[in-house]
């Protein structure tokens, strides 16, 4: 029986990110069709475990266009769809979409955002050289000229502290004890 590995998914309106995780995947065979049904198999792992997905994908694609690449850690494929338009979802099928199917986050953008530029893309920082801000992360010395004090307390400084503490609660009652007389 084989299993389904997992994959991710993102979209713009021409095209879908389809990655499947699936770390050294081996005897790798994959199939696309211009209806939209998506094939892939693969073995994986010491013991060969076989991994098969098919899904049908929400609309056709062009399959002529579409690219896949295989590295030692996934499978990487850009369909290119064959209408430029939104899916509200990545196959046909209605409902909770199957456990092994995620979006994929690190490629999602919004169909409102598709066109914009990325956030930040349009900040210019002029002449800024970000390597003279010295925000804290070097190992530099600050006070290389200044010898180093001892901050701590020593014994006598110590014992001082203690008197002076107790000579301030002498003023007070030491104790709130009730004394019962029998």
């Amino acid at each position: 029986m084989s299993r389904h590995p997992t994959i991710k998914w993102a979209q713009r309106s021409d095209k879908v990110f389809i990655t499947v995780e699936l770390p050294d995947a081996k005897n790798v065979k994959q199939k696309l069709e211009p209806e939209g049904k998506f094939s892939f198999s693969a073995t994986a792992g010491a013991d060969n475990v076989p991994y098969e997905v098919v899904l049908d994908l929400f609309d056709k694609i062009d399959v002529d266009e579409s690219k896949s690449s295989i590295t030692s850690r996934n499978i990487c494929y850009l369909v290119k769809k064959a209408e430029d338009n939104w899916w509200s979802r990545l196959i046909k099928q209605e409902g909770k979409s199957p456990t092994f199917l995620k979006a994929d986050w690190d490629k999602w953008v919004d169909e409102d955002e598709q066109d914009s530029e990325p956030a930040g893309a349009d900040m210019d920082m002029g002449d800024i050289d970000f390597s003279q801000l010295n925000m804290g992360g070097g190992l530099g010395d600050f006070d290389a000229d200044e010898p180093e004090e001892d901050e701590s307390d020593t014994e006598e400084e110590i014992e001082e502290g203690k008197y002076e503490h107790s000579e301030s609660q002498a003023a007070t009652p030491a104790s709130t004890e009730v004394e019962i007389k029998a």
